[in-house]
């Protein structure tokens, strides 16, 4: 992680002399010291941070140098605040900048001696390099020559293939057995219980028995629920009553939203007393959460069954109390089919080369069966050079010798931890970034994710490549190496939602914590931690932490949990307590009634998440916000933007949806713009903006490098002009145009055809005349929706469609007078096509 937080801070520092040069005056050659001092030491950290669990005095330290780095890092950026900013023009604002001199000559002098103070350190530590392990260790960076992002290459089959990949083997067996004590006749309510230790596959195996036609056919109710150690009972039985009305297509009644305990038992029992269900409860964790969680499913002569995994035997025992319950203990996998899943996964299926079966096999026996220990080191491999076996030796010799008298957490612990160590330091930071998750928490907003980790600087810029790429590769590279899970993805193959596997987050908790990356403050922490840089808040109720002073260092803030601290009053005392650094501040779903004056302070913020809040108006102080890059208002009462929003000319995100009762189809609420709009033309995603005007839909056309739009309440008079805009939109993916009114009509058949070949995604909500002849021209387009177009019965948009080869889903909602709804999966005949 050292090697990481020195990468970051030398690309920062590189910025900084070329953009500060004049500024910073004699702090230069200082400055460029530390700057030459840290590149020469990180030559050699990654070799040093595999080996410092074994040398104490290394581990010490790499620790200095991490910490050198952390400190430069508040340096540069407290300079940056005071003296890097921006002033008006003319006499006021050579005044201004007098003034600041005078006002600041304290703070320079005090700067000063801060970054003599840190050449000194890295002086020190750099000779403390020189003398104790350049013997050992030399100055050159492991190899990798394997590895290299810039010249990989993906595409959306990559996440299918990996979900391939990583199915288990030697599964057949253990399947049949478990569908044969499902399907056994009893007509008393059963439990199965699947029990084993945390990677060999219990909630795959238990999948794949849940989604077997035979066992669907069977049962009435169906629904998978994550229990979890820290469950909430309320919490997970409304999920299942969420699924169980899904599955019949009923809403939810509204009276279970204020349900809680028994009332909720009661509601859930009466439902199923006379269905045939089975439910699967993934992941228990004690007797408590199974003695707490079983009154709740009636034994009403059904045949119905219960199926639960856990990782603690006494559970699975406890769970299994009558003469026709069934406890299935997962073992290992066979060294034969062990075998199969490596190679699978290290050489995609083929054999293994006959150069490395011997090191292969030696590498595989340190994985002892465990199907998860046996994904991770064969994602590692699969990227080594299949030529180079000192490479393939390097990872025998990183399991660190025999493993005697460790639990069997700790052998998992160091397989994972070597896929980590693996890392390249800018993917060390994105993954580490992650431990701010609750378990088992499902990380759906992707692009979310992808914006933060841009606004962190851990994204590397490349020529030729926007960051939002970079981020989606680096994802991508995390998928591909087994430490992300892919968990849904939509029809199109686009990610849909992604998580990681509870060891894996116990292990980067733990990294990050040791590193002083990332803190997760919980309704057991009394004082904020010191010199936290990423703070995530779990499940505060009451009385969150006092300390809000040692906040100096943060960069970012998440908040999750069910009882949400972050009203405006607590927000306020939190940014006086001096987080003045802050770059990504996520208050989404906050009790926020309007924004703390103090959040407009943060000069450094970058990126603003204020969805599901009450937040109604946006003040005029958000153009004071001028690094800011993302801003997402969704799920407000947001209606409109003040002007100021143009100051902020690197908003590279604007997504605005306010909510509103939508039973009207077209009553989706967007956002006022101000004119002027074409102004930020770093924008690459903007929803929900309405058309307004034509004056609007004409300056949407400036924003040349949007890649998602989505326009709202366009008039038939908008058509022409907003296709002449379209035009130049060529890097658009996602586009959504809705109409303003019922009988209104989207006027989009014009001679004007946009030339949309990135265009993946597309809906039209509103009248249509016949289908416009550009989108039929769409050869990327893999997403169609069509709502309430009211086509005539002789325009044959399924026929005119069929030319898009890469269309796999069509959507017709009201596409047709009198026709309903019609969803179409079409990768079936795209296979027959091929």
């Amino acid at each position: 992680m050292a090697e990481s937080v020195v990468g970051f801070l030398i690309k920062q520092l590189s910025t900084f002399l070329s953009q500060e040069s004049t500024l910073l005056g004699g702090f230069r050659p200082d400055v460029q010291y530390i700057k030459d001092e840290l590149g020469s030491m990180k030559a050699f950290l990654r070799q040093a941070e595999a080996k410092e669990d074994n040398d104490s005095q290394l581990q010490e330290w790499v620790k200095q140098v991490r910490e050198v780095a952390y400190d430069t890092e508040d340096v540069l950026d407290d300079f940056a605040f005071r003296f890097a900013r921006g002033h008006a023009g003319g006499f006021i604002g050579r005044v201004g900048k007098i003034y600041n001199s005078i006002k600041n000559l304290k703070a320079r002098h005090r700067i000063s001696l801060e970054i003599k103070d840190i050449k000194d350190r890295v002086v020190e530590i750099s000779a403390i390099r020189h003398q104790r392990y350049q013997s050992l260790y030399g100055n050159q960076e492991r190899g990798s020559s394997s590895y290299n992002v810039a010249n990989a290459e993906y595409d959306i089959r990559d996440q299918a293939l990996l979900i391939e990949e990583a199915k288990l083997v030697g599964i057949d067996q253990p399947k049949k057995e478990l569908i044969s004590k499902i399907l056994d006749g009893h007509s008393h309510l059963k439990v199965v219980s699947v029990v084993g230790m945390g990677g060999l596959g219990k909630t795959t195996l238990v999948k794949k028995v849940y989604d077997d036609a035979i066992v669907k056919k069977q049962f009435q109710s169906h629904a998978w629920i994550t229990v979890s150690q820290n469950f909430h009972f309320n919490v997970i039985i409304k999920d299942l009553i969420q699924q169980l009305y899904e599955e019949i297509r009923q809403p939810v009644p509204p009276q279970v939203e204020s349900m809680k305990g028994i009332r909720l038992s009661e509601f859930v029992r009466d439902f199923l007393k006379e269905r045939r269900y089975i439910l699967v409860l993934d992941d228990v964790w004690s007797q408590n959460a199974w003695e707490t969680i079983k009154y709740v499913f009636p034994d009403c002569n059904t045949a119905s069954r219960v199926v639960l995994t856990t990782r603690i035997a006494d559970v699975a025992s406890s769970s299994c109390l009558a003469f026709h319950d069934f406890v299935h203990e997962m073992k290992p996998l066979s060294y034969e089919d062990s075998w199969t899943l490596f190679c699978n996964r290290t050489f995609q299926s083929n054999d293994c080369p006959s150069n490395l079966e011997e090191i292969s096999r030696k590498i595989l026996k340190k994985c002892e069966g465990l199907p998860l220990g046996i994904v991770a080191i064969g994602g590692v491999l699969a990227l080594k050079d299949k030529d180079r076996i000192d490479e393939w030796e390097m990872i025998l010799r990183g399991f660190g010798g025999e493993v005697d008298g460790s639990g069997e957490l700790d052998r998992i612990r160091r397989i994972l931890l070597l896929s980590y160590n693996d890392l390249p330091h800018h993917l060390k930071s994105c993954l580490l970034y992650l431990s701010i998750y609750p378990e088992d928490y499902p990380i759906r907003n992707v692009d979310n994710l992808l914006d933060t980790w841009i606004a962190l600087g851990f994204i590397e810029e490349k020529e030729g490549m926007t960051a939002t790429d970079i981020a989606m590769r680096y994802l991508k590279e995390l998928i591909n190496r087994s430490l992300i899970q892919v968990k849904d993805t939509w029809h199109d193959g686009k990610l849909k939602e992604c998580g990681l596997h509870d060891f894996l987050l116990e292990i980067i908790v733990s990294k990050s914590k040791e590193q002083c990356f990332t803190t997760i403050a919980t309704g057991y922490c009394t004082r904020w931690p010191d010199k936290v840089r990423h703070l995530a808040i779990h499940n505060f109720t009451d009385n969150p932490p006092l300390g809000f002073n040692s906040l100096n260092c943060l960069r970012s803030l998440k908040s999750f949990g069910y009882e949400d601290p972050l009203t405006t009053s607590f927000l306020s005392k939190f940014f006086c307590g001096g987080p003045k650094f802050l770059k990504v501040l996520n208050l989404a779903g906050a009790e926020l009634d309007n924004i703390p004056k103090e959040v407009f302070k943060l000069v450094h913020l970058k990126f603003l998440d204020l969805s599901g809040t009450r937040v109604k108006v946006i003040p005029k102080s958000i153009g004071q916000l001028q690094n800011l890059e993302v801003l997402i208002l969704a799920g407000t009462t947001i209606t409109e933007l003040p002007v100021e929003i143009l100051k902020l000319r690197k908003l590279c995100v604007l997504i605005i949806g306010r909510v509103g009762d939508y039973s009207n189809n077209f009553a989706l609420g967007g956002f006022k713009s101000p004119y002027g709009i074409g102004k930020l033309t770093f924008l690459e995603r903007l929803a929900h903006i309405e058309a307004d005007s034509g004056k609007i839909v004409r300056e949407i056309g400036k924003l040349i490098q949007l890649r998602e739009l989505s326009i709202t309440k366009l008039r038939r008079e908008d058509g022409k002009e907003l296709l002449y805009s379209l035009l130049r939109l060529t890097n658009l993916r996602e586009l959504h145009i809705c109409s303003i009114k019922e009988e209104e009509t989207l006027d989009l058949q014009h001679s004007i055809s946009p030339k949309l070949g990135f265009l993946v995604r597309l809906w039209l909500n509103g009248r249509l005349e016949r289908v416009p002849e550009w989108v039929i021209s769409l050869q990327s387009l893999s997403t169609l929706v069509l709502l309430n177009s009211e086509l005539s019965e002789d325009e044959n948009a399924i026929g005119c469609l069929g030319h898009l080869s890469n269309l796999v889903e069509l959507t017709l909602h009201g596409a047709y007078e009198g026709e309903t709804y019609c969803v179409l999966r079409l990768e079936d005949s795209k296979n027959s096509r091929d």
